[in-house]
Order: C-alpha cells, then sequence, then structure tokens
C-alpha cells in the first residue's frame, strides 16, 4: 500500500515563499521519479493537473516547466522518502492546490505516474 501526504501550503502573500514537502510510504522509493502537479481554481477539462517539476530517481536530473523556471527547485530525500518543492516570489497565479507524484520514470503527464496525494493548497494574495 502506498501513501502519499503533501504539506506546507497555506495562505501567503505574494512575494513570498513557501516550502511543499511530500511525504511518501512505498516500496523502493528511490525507484520511481517524483514529480509535482498543480491544479488551479476552474482549470480547463483535461488539464486539470497541471506539470511543476519533476525529478528523477537519484535526484541527479530535475525538470521544471518553463513556467516556473527561476522560481521553483524540486529537491528530494531517498532515506527520508520525501520530496520537497521551493517555490519563491509567489504570485496570485500560483494559487492552487499542490500535488506530489511518483511513477517509474519522468513524465510531465499526471496519468503516467503510479500513485499520486491528495494535494496541499497555496493561496497567494496580492
Amino acid at each position: 500500500q502506498v501513501t502519499v501526504v503533501e504539506s506546507g501550503g497555506g495562505l501567503v502573500q505574494a512575494g513570498d515563499s513557501v516550502r511543499l514537502t511530500c511525504v511518501v510510504s512505498v516500496s523502493a522509493f528511490s525507484n520511481h521519479a517524483m514529480a509535482w502537479f498543480r491544479q488551479a481554481p476552474g482549470q480547463a477539462p483535461g488539464k486539470e493537473h497541471e506539470f511543476v517539476a519533476a525529478i528523477t530517481r537519484s535526484g541527479e536530473n530535475k525538470y521544471v516547466a518553463n513556467s516556473y523556471k527561476g522560481r521553483v527547485t524540486i529537491s528530494r530525500d531517498n532515506a527520508k522518502m520525501m520530496v520537497y518543492l521551493q517555490m519563491d516570489s509567489l504570485k496570485p497565479d500560483d494559487t492552487a492546490v499542490y500535488s506530489c507524484a511518483g511513477g517509474p520514470s519522468y513524465s510531465t503527464s499526471w496519468s503516467s505516474y503510479d500513485y499520486w496525494g491528495q494535494g496541499t493548497q497555496v493561496i497567494v494574495s496580492s
């Protein structure tokens, strides 16, 4: 059984930073690529889960969506089975539920991952 629990969200002001944490309970966590997705209010059908960032098994390679480059950093701690998303210079458009996902290989597609969490909400006020 796999459990995924995200935390670290909340109400912040524009310009602030937030660090999201994903704790995963799964066998062989270090064999899984991990990613963060977001689901913003009123997102169009088919685009409900927008790719934010992904990290390979060892953490050596990281991928960040173009719209987040320079503001977002993904990292992981395989010993603790945790994944992090550092978000800086937050904007109101960053308001969304951020979810963690894991699977056998890197992908920007939500459905390519094997397990997901319920997410943690980030609300950015102007």
